[in-house]
């Protein structure tokens, strides 16, 4: 019975889901975001990656008037291709052709059961979107764990990777070296204890200095909208394996063989840093410093650009867009 009132409830509130969303409240969220529209169409790739069939969603914005270049974005851990809606308007009235995937376990992208997540397996992946698309060479931006994805890339692709952008990448130090392990089961735990009030406490806490403003709730209920779902177990899954490659699999150490131009773009005052809960009291104050880990990545990576962003948290396209545009097209256009 209760079963049949909670399923009444979720019709009830897909039905009014456009009413709904337009007032800015929370509504439950299938896997698949099949009831949210991104800014651009969305289409799917389909493959077989680990013996499973897969759908990648991902849009391909094309420019007006093409200057022949291409660039890929890549959203972080907690979003989607979605929140890059006013980085696209911006590059495609530059003219550029802008491919945005969700990666396989975000989004709307497929979330399997069982999946050796790996950076070198989501790299493979987008790789093998752009042999679809016949894209030869693109310049890629990593925002959060897209950061340490598209480092991964360029490390694999140095042959397609024009250039390399990272926005306020994760990955920065190493976070096994620094905090203590926790088994995929307890972090899988964790997620389903995840709710819309405490992804928010996060996201102010972390990302804005504890300053929200209304246009952040639209990110967050996509993320939040999961927990309401039946499908949400899946989810929390996917999150819990993708959380184990992110602490399990760092980059730093590869930092000083990347051969692509690179530029960092850096908020300085974001503190994100995965597993700071699980460090000991002395350390976890040391950890998330990007106004120091921009300066050591920089020396780290040969020839490297940063461009630091004062008073700025962890999503400075979110937060200041027009202070991490101005570098990000500047250095594309060189």
């Amino acid at each position: 019975m209760i079963k049949m009132i909670r399923t009444s409830i979720l019709v009830a509130l897909f039905a009014a889901g456009l009413t709904m969303q337009a007032q800015n409240q929370l509504i439950p969220l299938d896997k698949g975001l099949t009831s949210v529209t991104y800014p651009y169409e969305v289409k799917f790739h389909e493959f077989i990656s680990q013996t499973q069939p897969m759908k990648m969603a991902y849009m391909d914005v094309k420019p007006t008037h093409f200057n022949g270049k291409n660039v890929m974005l890549l959203h972080g851990k907690n979003f989607n291709g979605a929140y890059w809606e006013e980085t696209i308007v911006s590059l495609t009235r530059e003219g550029y052709r802008v491919i945005v995937p969700d990666q396989i376990g975000f989004g709307k992208s497929t979330k399997p059961g069982q999946y050796q997540y790996s950076f070198h397996q989501l790299a493979a992946n987008t790789k093998n979107l752009l042999d679809k698309l016949g894209i030869k060479k693109v310049s890629v931006l990593g925002h959060s764990m897209g950061g340490m994805l598209a480092t991964r890339f360029a490390l694999m692709y140095p042959e397609v990777a024009e250039k390399l952008m990272l926005e306020n990448p994760i990955g920065l130090e190493d976070y096994k070296s620094l905090a203590a392990y926790q088994t995929v089961h307890q972090a899988f735990e964790g997620e389903l204890k995840n709710t819309a009030a405490s992804y928010k406490k996060y996201q102010e806490t972390f990302y804005y200095d504890n300053q929200w403003k209304p246009e952040y709730d639209r990110w967050l209920n996509l993320l939040a909208g999961w927990t309401l779902h039946d499908d949400y177990p899946v989810i929390a899954w996917n999150a819990a394996l993708t959380s184990d490659m992110i602490f399990t699999q760092p980059v730093v150490y590869e930092f000083k063989n990347l051969r692509v131009p690179t530029l960092l773009i850096i908020g300085t005052r974001d503190r994100t840093a995965i597993g700071k809960d699980r460090a000991p009291k002395d350390v976890q104050p040391t950890m998330g410093l990007y106004n120091e880990l921009g300066k050591k990545t920089q020396q780290l990576i040969p020839g490297a650009r940063l461009v630091e962003l004062d008073d700025v948290g962890h999503l400075p396209h979110i937060e200041v867009f027009e202070r991490f545009i101005v570098p990000l097209r500047e250095f594309l256009e060189e």
